[in-house]
């Protein structure tokens, strides 16, 4: 990749779609990014603020990185490089809109649970992977799979555990 490929990682674009660096650790990028947004998720959750006064963050900032992702893909001419882990970040938003506890172990469960449908890429999180190869495709198969993770746990700590 020449230079003029790179995207410099003090950018805003880099800065946010990477969600402040998390996304250039050279190992395991989308579990840091994953795991990066649980601080301030417990910091929001500790607020007594209802979860559901999230909603229309995360759904600005899912408009605004599926564009930036898109925009940076095509003029790096790459696919979901795995530097981009805002998708991850939403992800984890995601999830969080069901949480039922304020407690670490809900949230590690969350995170647990969220990587496993973020790995595995269950129907449709997977048709999007596979044919959507533009930001939006980058950013909605993470949506869904945190979908999937955040109905799994409601359900578990709802219907079975109590």
């Amino acid at each position: 990749m020449n230079d003029k490929n790179r995207l410099d990682p003090l950018s805003l674009e880099s800065i946010f779609l990477s969600f402040f660096g998390v996304g250039h650790i050279p190992f395991a990028p989308g579990t840091f990014g994953s795991l990066a947004t649980v601080p301030f998720l417990y910091l929001y959750g500790s607020t007594g603020a209802p979860t559901l006064f999230l909603i229309p963050f995360i759904l600005i900032t899912f408009v605004i990185s599926c564009f930036i992702t898109n925009i940076v893909q095509k003029r790096l001419g790459v696919e979901d490089p795995s530097w981009i882990v805002i998708d991850e970040v939403l992800g984890m938003l995601i999830c969080f809109l069901f949480i039922q506890n304020h407690h670490i172990l809900d949230y590690a469960i969350l995170f647990g649970l969220f990587r496993f449908f973020d790995i595995v890429k269950i129907w449709p999180a997977n048709y999007v992977d596979k044919n959507i190869k533009n930001g939006i495709g980058t950013i909605l198969d993470d949506v869904i799979s945190g979908l999937y993770a955040g109905l799994l746990y409601f359900a578990v700590s709802k219907f079975i555990l109590n």
